[in-house]
């Protein structure tokens, strides 16, 4: 059961929508900001750690100098947060991967709320589901309702929701995506690169059993998304070979985020949701 009494925990942060803002905000909508945007206002020489995906290559082609595009845009901008709800997120004991998940994705669609901004929260698993983007503790109300109910069942189709949530999204944004991301490496990276051109915040969600695999003797293993049943004599050996592979798979995800300059999160559902916040928001 998600429950927001956390929410009036959250107060004590912002959560900043926007970054790299290279003007004070005095009450105008419009900024200019380092990146991607809607109206190219001007260019700059590139410098040492800059986003070369904003370097003007036809400047470059003329001239064999790098500039880096300033766009003008809307400070004003949606935060797109999206939840896995497939079958293997029904995992978990006390909370479920997804129970937590959801409270995550509650706590940030409260912080973009509290800076007056839109939210827009979606669900996938074989399908993409997305609700209304809108502002207000009423919308919040009725999203946390709808996830108390919602049935999780299903694969995980990530490639395919990004490929469905990129249509959706106008201009740049910031889009928070949270998951157990226990599926191909490949499928993960399609996805994120559909949306590489907004500012994304990964988070995996685990629950500590699966992270650490503590426990030993004969045990009969339900996969809850194919429901093929394994049955495995668990010993120190393969404990160690599971979580070899598994943190082989958690590397290659942090190193594609790297990569794509996305922000990556790895968080165990044992973690009180405050200090998971305070590691996401830091």
């Amino acid at each position: 059961m998600i429950t927001t009494e956390f929410l009036s925990q959250l107060d004590r942060f912002n959560l900043i929508i926007k970054k790299r803002v290279t003007s004070s905000y005095t009450g105008s909508r419009r900024s200019v900001i380092h990146g991607r945007g809607i109206t190219i206002k001007d260019h700059r020489i590139y410098s040492t750690g800059d986003d070369f995906r904003s370097i003007d290559w036809r400047i470059f082609a003329r001239t064999d100098d790098l500039y880096i595009r300033r766009y003008e845009e809307d400070k004003s901008l949606t935060t797109h947060i999206i939840v896995d709800h497939s079958a293997s997120m029904n995992f978990g004991k006390g909370i479920t991967k997804f129970d937590y998940s959801s409270m995550l994705g509650v706590g940030m669609a409260y912080l973009t709320m509290k800076e007056n901004e839109k939210f827009q929260f979606s669900t996938f698993s074989e399908e993409l589901e997305t609700f209304k983007s809108k502002r207000g503790m009423g919308h919040l109300a009725e999203m946390v309702e709808h996830l108390n109910n919602i049935k999780l069942i299903g694969f995980s189709k990530f490639k395919d929701a990004m490929i469905k949530y990129k249509k959706m999204i106008g201009s740049r944004a910031l889009v928070v995506i949270i998951s157990d991301f226990l599926f191909n490496i490949d499928e993960i990276e399609r996805g994120l690169f559909m949306l590489g051109e907004h500012d994304m915040k990964i988070i995996q969600v685990l629950d500590p059993v699966e992270r650490e695999l503590l426990f030993s003797g004969d045990f009969r293993l339900k996969d809850s998304e194919t429901k093929n049943i394994l049955r495995t004599y668990i010993n120190p050996r393969l404990r160690i070979g599971y979580k070899q592979r598994l943190e082989s798979h958690i590397s290659k995800i942090a190193k594609l985020c790297d990569e794509l300059g996305v922000d990556f999160h790895i968080i165990t559902t044992d973690k009180p949701i405050f200090d998971a916040f305070y590691d996401i928001l830091k």
